[in-house]
C-alpha cells in the first residue's frame, strides 16, 4: 500500500514527514479545545454561545494567518514561512495554558490560530510542488491523515490528564503538552529545501523584470472563477466538519451521559476512522480523480451525520457510527491540497490556495457559533442544530465540484504562468 513512498527521492520523503508532523500538531491544537468546553463552561460559567465563540475565534484567526502566510510564501518561500508559523504557534499556545478568564483565553486562541493557519498554508503548497504528479494525491492525502494522529493525541491526552489530574489543572496541561511535537517539526524542517518549481518561476519573472506578482491577482478575471469555486468548496468541507466536531464531546455527555474519559475513547474512535478516511480519499483522488473523491465523500456525509445524531444505539454502536463519521467528515479533506495546487498558476499558487482554503475556514468558523446560537435561542435542540447546519454545508461541496475542472496528473512544471 505504501510502496510508492520508497520511490520518492530524499527531498520528497523529508518534506513528506516534516509536513506530516506539522499538520499533526495543527490538528492537536484544533481538537483539544473541544475536549475542554464542558470543563470551561463549568469553571467560568459560560453559555454554549460563549464557548462556541472561543472555538470560532481560533478558526477565524487561523483563516487570516493562512491567507497572510500564503502571500508571504509567494514572496519569501514556503519553508521559511512554515518555520515562522510554527514558532508563532508555540508561543501563544503556551500562553493559553496560563489564561484565567474567558477573555484571556480568547486572546490566546486568536493569536495561536494565526500560527497554525499559516502552517497549513505553507505546508500544503510545499507538498504539492515537491511531490511528483503521479504521487501528489497520495502524498498530500497521507500528510492530511496526520490530522487523525493529532486528533487521537488530543483524545488520549484528555482521557489521561482528566483521569489523573484535577479538572482546573488538566485543561492547562492540555495546552502545554500540546506544543511539544511542534518543536520536533521545526528541527525536521532544517533539511527541507524550497521547491524547484517555485525557485525557477521566481527566477524567470525576475529575469523579465516582473518580480513578485501582486497576491490580489487571484481576483483577476483570468483566475477569479477558480478562486471563487475553490473557496466555496473549501467552505463546504470545513463548515460541515466544524459544525459537528466542536460540539460532539458536549453532545456525547448531554445525550448519552458519557464521562469525560468515555468521551475521549469515542473521539479516539472517530480519529481512527478519520485516518482511514484520509488515506482512502488520498488513493481515491489519484485513482478516480479529485472530483469523484469530493462527490462520493459528500454523499457519505449525508448518510453518516443523521445516523450518528439520531440512531438509537448503545456505547459500542456509537463507536461504530463515530468511526464512519470520522471517515467521511475528515477524509473529504484529502483532495483539497493537491486539487488547489493544480488549479492555480505558479506565480499566485500559494496566495490562491491559502485564500481559498482559509476563506472556507474563516466563514466556516461561524458555523459552531451558529449551532450554539440556535441552541441557546431555543430554535433547535443541540443535535438538531448540528444536523441542519452540517448537512447543508455539503450542498456547497457538490455544487462547486461539478463546475471545477478535473486536474489529476497535472505537471506543475508544464503549467503556463499567466502573469
Amino acid at each position: 500500500m505504501f510502496s510508492w513512498v520508497r520511490d520518492l527521492n530524499k527531498t520528497e520523503r523529508r518534506t513528506l514527514w516534516a509536513c506530516f508532523g506539522g499538520w499533526a500538531v495543527d490538528a492537536l491544537d484544533a481538537q483539544l479545545y473541544s475536549f475542554l468546553i464542558p470543563t470551561l463552561i463549568l469553571a467560568w460559567g459560560m453559555t454554549t454561545a460563549q464557548a462556541g465563540l472561543l472555538g470560532t475565534s481560533a478558526l477565524l484567526s487561523s483563516a487570516f494567518g493562512g491567507w497572510v502566510a500564503g502571500m508571504l510564501c509567494d514572496r519569501i518561500g514556503r519553508v521559511r514561512v512554515m518555520k515562522l508559523a510554527i514558532c508563532w504557534f508555540l508561543v501563544f499556545t503556551i500562553y493559553c495554558g496560563f489564561a484565567n478568564t474567558p477573555n484571556q483565553l480568547l486572546a490566546g486562541r486568536i493569536l495561536s490560530g494565526i500560527g497554525f493557519g499559516g502552517e497549513w498554508a505553507a505546508g500544503a503548497v510545499l507538498m504539492g510542488e515537491i511531490i511528483r504528479p503521479e504521487y501528489r494525491g497520495k502524498a498530500v492525502g497521507t500528510v492530511q491523515s496526520a490530522y487523525s494522529v493529532g486528533y487521537a493525541a488530543a483524545a488520549i491526552m484528555s482521557s489521561v490528564l482528566f483521569a489523573y489530574l484535577p479538572p482546573d489543572t488538566a485543561w492547562r496541561w492540555m495546552f502545554w503538552l500540546g506544543v511539544t511535537p511542534g518543536i520536533l517539526v521545526f528541527f525536521a524542517l532544517r533539511g527541507v529545501a524550497e521547491p524547484a518549481v517555485f525557485l525557477e518561476g521566481k527566477k524567470a519573472r525576475e529575469a523579465k523584470g516582473a518580480g513578485n506578482v501582486n497576491p490580489l491577482m487571484i481576483f483577476h478575471p483570468k483566475v477569479l472563477k477558480i478562486t471563487v469555486l475553490t473557496s466555496i468548496l473549501a467552505l463546504g468541507c470545513q463548515a460541515g466538519s466544524f459544525s459537528m466536531t466542536l460540539w460532539l464531546p458536549t453532545l456525547l455527555k448531554a445525550t448519552h451521559g458519557l464521562t469525560t474519559v468515555q468521551v475521549g475513547y469515542q473521539m479516539l474512535t472517530m480519529t481512527i476512522g478519520a485516518g482511514f478516511g484520509f488515506l482512502s480519499a488520498a488513493y481515491l483522488c489519484d485513482a478516480a480523480g479529485r472530483k469523484r473523491s469530493f462527490l462520493w465523500f459528500a454523499i457519505l456525509n449525508w448518510i453518516a451525520i443523521p445516523a450518528l445524531l439520531y440512531a438509537p444505539v448503545g456505547y459500542v454502536g456509537l463507536m461504530v457510527l463515530m468511526f464512519v463519521f470520522g471517515f467521511a467528515s475528515l477524509g473529504i479533506y484529502s483532495a483539497l491540497g493537491p486539487f488547489f495546487t493544480e488549479l492555480f498558476p505558479n506565480s499566485v499558487r500559494a496566495s490562491g490556495q491559502a485564500f481559498s482554503y482559509n476563506f472556507g475556514r474563516g466563514i466556516g468558523a461561524f458555523c459552531p457559533t451558529l449551532v450554539g446560537e440556535l441552541n441557546t435561542a431555543g430554535v433547535f435542540e443541540l443535535r438538531d442544530a448540528m444536523a441542519v447546519v452540517a448537512s447543508l454545508c455539503y450542498v456547497l461541496v457538490i455544487g462547486s465540484t461539478f463546475i471545477l475542472p478535473e486536474t489529476r496528473g497535472r505537471d506543475l512544471s508544464e503549467t503556463p504562468d499567466i502573469f
